[in-house]
């Protein structure tokens, strides 16, 4: 089955058809309360919070956030999707606006944000014009910006592979934030589920702090290139035991210089 993400635009493929067959699905709403519970549980938020809900579409995931007892403001790309969300009167305030350009809020506006199978398409270069790394890091870095210190967001998201969830982890990494992925139920092709939890301030040890159990943002280490075997050696050899190396290098072809220079009658440089 083809990915929606593949087959066109966010603001073309949910277009008016599309933005009522997706709301009125008793399944689609069922994944989607699962999945916005699941990732509040992860934000561990105070009472009412101030959250931002980003790709929220026609309000699915910020009807959970008003039974939570939150207020919330949603954004998403897809005019059709937001006339169906007022159509159904959220509580939420509702924007027009596409996450890749940036989030247009000023400095410190929310506690928390959600995004709810959304960040994926930040990664699809749908025009000649847009640039995946470009895009999420304009991204990472104005939700950086308008989240509060120690301000938390939580992003369901379906990577298509591992490329891609590089990319996320590290252009969230390079803006600033701490935190990693969790994964739900990585045993099952069908039921697995991936969430990025991040903080944008040095995670306390506090009743409300997220939970990162298992969650890494580390790079793993880099490896020495296979061209560069001068250096690669030197880092598995002691300072003491380098330079005896070096010192009976030179003395070596010290030697073997001044017997060649017997037989050439002029002096030779040893090279290294």
């Amino acid at each position: 089955m083809s990915r929606p993400e593949d087959l066109a635009p966010p603001e073309v493929f949910y277009n008016d058809t599309e933005s009522i067959k997706y709301t009125s699905s008793t399944r689609v709403q069922h994944i989607q309360a699962k999945m916005t519970l699941r990732s509040l549980e992860l934000l561990n938020l105070p009472p009412n919070s101030f959250v931002l809900d980003i790709g929220c579409g026609s309000g699915l995931s910020g009807e959970i956030l008003t039974e939570e007892g939150h207020m919330w403001c949603g954004m998403d790309i897809s005019p059709s999707m937001l006339a169906t969300g007022l159509t159904r009167e959220v509580e939420g305030d509702l924007m027009l606006q596409d996450m890749g350009v940036g989030i247009p809020f000023r400095a410190g506006t929310f506690d928390a944000a959600i995004s709810i199978s959304a960040i994926q398409w930040l990664c699809n270069a749908d025009t000649s014009y847009n640039d995946p790394k470009r895009r999420l890091m304009r991204f990472f870095n104005s939700l950086f910006a308008c989240l509060k210190k120690g301000g938390k967001f939580v992003a369901q998201f379906y990577p298509k592979n591992d490329d891609q969830i590089d990319q996320i982890l590290q252009s969230a990494k390079v803006s600033g934030f701490s935190g990693g992925l969790v994964i739900d139920n990585p045993e099952s092709s069908k039921n697995k589920k991936y969430y990025l939890v991040l903080t944008s301030g040095s995670a306390r040890a506090d009743e409300n702090s997220i939970n990162l159990a298992g969650a890494t943002m580390d790079a793993d280490e880099v490896s020495v290139p296979k061209a560069n075997r001068h250096t690669k050696k030197r880092l598995t050899e002691s300072n003491k035991s380098y330079i005896t190396r070096k010192k009976d290098l030179m003395k070596r072809r010290g030697r073997k210089v001044a017997n060649d220079s017997k037989f050439t009658g002029r002096k030779r440089r040893p090279r290294f």
